[in-house]
């Protein structure tokens, strides 16, 4: 494809809409996932994107400890998409939240594909507004508008403290009938800033024990609480970041739901779905695969039955999680 083709293709794309669904915000008890849209292979995109850095040479070296089962994949492949948001709602979640990195990126280009094929399979869309270059919360109505118009109404903002208070705050007061959460554990923050409510995503610092007086707190002051939780972080070889937290076969992911299900959030966020790179998924992850880390080990699991098991214990905590809020 010549570069001018590619371009109308990506413009055309960027202003594609899914179609509008339902707006209104879940019950208490939703489960929601981080979800990644920004890998890429040659035949699919032209390049690979995302697989490769820190110079990893994919297809077989990849810039994460764990591969894939469905190996290194692009997330344009319609075929791809449709088996993640299928085993997503398998599992217990209800809302992807999909990373955006502005109008015009990539990920933009790919909302809709991703949108239409969770809506598919019976999820929420919900966008995570990244720190692009240039975002700044008085430019930022034209583009959540847009959005919004496709059908979403929650949007996360990751490191909101990168702007001031009352920048967010009058973005906030005009955006009615939407919901926009700060990525902070204080919620006075996330009041001073007009935000709906907060999330807290770092799963390598946080480890649930904080959660119910977070929670507690927010609610104290009218905010919706969404903290997150995960299963470990290893970002070795994809950053320069040589800070590890272990998943424990398990262990650390019980731990922060535990610390979620006593907190009685309103909402539980996962760190990720797909996040290879910091080595914070839960997507299934080959087993066996000579120099990778796999699994293997988590609540007792094995070989291939290794490869679906922070799914299968998301289901598990999921059912829990609503089971409590329901009374059962």
């Amino acid at each position: 494809m010549c570069a001018t083709t590619a371009a109308v293709v990506l413009a055309a794309a960027a202003t594609a809409h899914p179609s509008p669904t339902s707006t209104a915000p879940p019950s208490a008890g939703s489960v929601a996932a981080f979800f990644y849209p920004w890998y890429g292979t040659p035949s699919r995109d032209g390049a690979w994107q995302h697989w490769g850095q820190s110079g990893r040479q994919p297809p077989h070296a990849i810039a994460s400890g764990w591969y894939p089962v469905r190996g290194a994949y692009s997330s344009s492949d319609r075929g791809v998409l449709r088996a993640q948001m299928s085993e997503i709602a398998a599992a217990g979640i209800d809302t992807v939240i999909v990373s955006w990195w502005g109008p015009g990126s990539v990920e933009d280009a790919r909302l809709p594909a991703v949108a239409s094929s969770a809506r598919a399979a019976g999820l929420r869309v919900a966008v995570h507004v990244e720190p692009y270059d240039g975002r700044a919360p008085e430019d930022l109505e034209p583009a959540l508008r847009r959005l919004a118009e496709g059908g979403v109404s929650d949007f996360y903002v990751y490191d909101s403290a990168r702007s001031p208070d009352e920048s967010w705050r009058t973005l906030n007061a005009r955006l009615d009938g939407l919901r926009v959460f700060a990525n902070t554990p204080l919620p006075g923050k996330a009041l001073a800033g007009g935000f709906d409510g907060l999330y807290t995503y770092d799963v390598l610092l946080f480890d649930g024990s904080s959660f119910p007086r977070v929670c507690a707190s927010a609610r104290a002051r009218g905010l919706v609480c969404a903290p997150s939780v995960g299963p470990g972080y290893d970002a070795r070889r994809a950053t320069a970041d040589p800070r590890v937290q272990p998943r424990a076969n398990g262990a650390r992911y019980d731990r922060m739901w535990r610390g979620a299900v006593r907190a009685r959030a309103d909402i539980v966020t996962i760190t990720s779905y797909n996040e290879w790179h910091e080595g914070t998924q839960i997507e299934p992850a080959r087993a066996g695969i000579p120099g990778y880390e796999s699994y293997a080990g988590a609540w007792g699991t094995a070989g291939a039955a290794s490869e679906h098991a922070y799914l299968d214990s998301t289901a598990r905590w999921a059912d829990r999680y609503r089971a409590l809020l329901a009374g059962r």
